[in-house]
């Protein structure tokens, strides 16, 4: 069963850029798609990115498409999320899942979580 753990979160002004890591362990990370998910207080968890398991296929949230770059080293067993003009309304807790269910654009079927790591936009 692979593993995830996140990093790179923190507290940032707005309009600045920060890059979230995950670092994946105990499986083939290939075989997974992989994606970015955040929860907000008081909200539920939602979709944010996805990257297909070679890496060839993006899929993003409307609210972030055009700002946030996911990306993947298979080499490295890593899955980055770029995140560029950050707006208040991005703060939340920002988890990486993987998914090797079913097509990278169906959030459902992400089934292994990361423990999650603070992204706080200050405004």
């Amino acid at each position: 069963q692979i593993q995830l753990h996140e990093s790179g979160g923190g507290l940032v002004q707005a309009g600045v850029s920060l890059r979230l890591s995950c670092a994946a362990s105990g499986g083939t990370f290939s075989g997974y798609h992989m994606g970015w998910f955040r929860q907000a207080p008081g909200k539920e968890r939602e979709f944010v990115a996805a990257i297909s398991g070679r890496g060839s296929g993006t899929y993003y949230a409307n609210s972030v498409k055009g700002r946030f770059t996911i990306s993947r080293d298979n080499a490295k067993n890593m899955v980055y999320l770029q995140m560029n003009s950050l707006a208040p309304e991005d703060t939340a807790v920002y988890y990486c899942a993987a998914n090797d269910r079913g097509p990278m654009h169906y959030p459902r079927l992400y089934d292994v979580w990361g423990q999650g790591t603070q992204v706080t936009v200050s405004s």
